[in-house]
Formats: structure tokens, C-alpha cells, sequence
């Protein structure tokens, strides 16, 4: 898609914002495998030598990507639960994840799957609300537990979920079955029964 025209053209503003835009896009478009800072350049209607004033690599440009990623997909959390206390308020939150994956497929595998700066303020940031929100929950839900462990538990449970779903190892629609699995897989681990 490196010949596509741009969706919108830059005129002036906030570059390094346009520039994640764009690669969003164009992930969501054809993932992660071809995506180039002069791709990006192009989609924001830039020249190539643009995108190098903000991210002087494509690794720099694809941590910013993740940060938006992680910052997005903390708030479809929240929204689906905004102060979990039970097991099923967890499913709720654990389907969410998933639906996000498959909603977001290539921002997903940039946020969990490509090479990105770890020391980078903005995805540091981002990936710790995450984490918070996610210690929350299991102090919440599950206060008799060792939290940390518990924490790290529970995200690698539907974190391997939303690959099993996203890779077609255990279907991507219709969203009831993708539901359906996330959530009893979620309480069976968690041992509880679903209703």
C-alpha cells in the first residue's frame, strides 16, 4: 500500500499526532511487516524527510504507535468495566481485551509483537494506567490472592486468549463465541462457574 494516495494532507498542527495517525491507518490497512516511516510520510502527505524531525527510526515511530495503542485499549477497560468487584465483572474486562485484538489487529501486534522502545516516556506511561487498572481489578475481585502474581496471572490468561483468537486458534466471530469462550475460560481459571 506504499503507492496509495493520502488519506488527508498535512497542512500544519501536530506532525508527530498526524504521523501516528497515519501509521495507525496503515496498519490497520496491512499490518506491520511493510510499514516504513516513508510509507507513513506519504499517508500524512509529507515529504519523506518529515517524519525524521520527530522519530528518528522506525522503532521510535512504532512506540509512539504503541502508547496510543495501550491508551486506547485501557479506556475500552474502563468502559467495559469501570470498577469491577466480581469474576464476571473480570470476564467483562477479559472479553474487552479480546474484542480489542480483533477490532485493532495491527496496533494489537505493534503494542505486543514488534520491536519498540521500552524506555519510552509515552508507552511506559501507558502500558503502567494498564497495569494499575489491571491490580485493581484483582485487588478487587480476588483480595485474598497475592496480587502481583495474581496481576500477572490473569493478563497472561486472556493476553494468550486475544493471540489464540487473533491468530484463528479458537475463531474471531461472531462476537457471542468469542464472548462466550473468553468468559468461561476466564472463570474456569478463576474457578467459579459461569451462568
Amino acid at each position: 500500500m506504499d503507492g496509495a494516495a493520502p488519506v488527508a494532507t498535512y497542512h500544519h498542527g501536530d506532525l508527530p499526532t498526524a504521523l501516528v495517525v497515519a501509521a495507525i491507518e496503515l496498519l490497520e490497512e496491512d499490518g506491520a511487516g511493510d510499514l516504513s516511516l516513508r510509507a507513513v510520510a506519504r499517508r500524512a502527505g509529507v515529504s519523506t524527510a518529515a517524519p525524521y524531525r520527530h522519530f528518528p527510526d522506525r522503532t521510535a515511530l512504532l512506540s509512539a504507535v504503541a502508547a496510543v495503542g495501550y491508551t486506547e485499549l485501557g479506556a475500552a477497560l474502563v468502559e467495559a468495566s469501570p470498577d469491577p468487584a466480581d469474576a464476571d465483572d473480570l470476564a467483562e474486562v477479559a472479553v474487552a481485551y479480546v474484542r480489542f485484538a480483533l477490532d485493532r489487529p495491527g496496533l494489537f501486534r505493534v503494542m505486543f509483537a514488534e520491536g519498540c522502545d521500552r524506555t519510552s516516556p509515552d508507552r511506559v506511561a501507558a502500558v503502567e494506567t494498564i497495569r494499575a487498572y489491571l491490580a485493581a481489578i484483582v485487588a478487587n475481585t480476588m483480595p485474598e490472592a497475592e496480587q502481583e502474581a495474581m496481576a500477572t496471572s490473569v493478563w497472561a490468561l486472556v493476553h494468550g486468549l486475544a493471540f489464540l483468537h487473533l491468530d484463528g486458534k479458537l475463531g474471531t466471530s461472531p462476537d457471542d463465541d468469542v464472548a462466550r469462550t473468553v468468559t468461561s475460560a476466564v472463570l474456569a481459571a478463576l474457578d467459579h462457574r459461569g451462568s
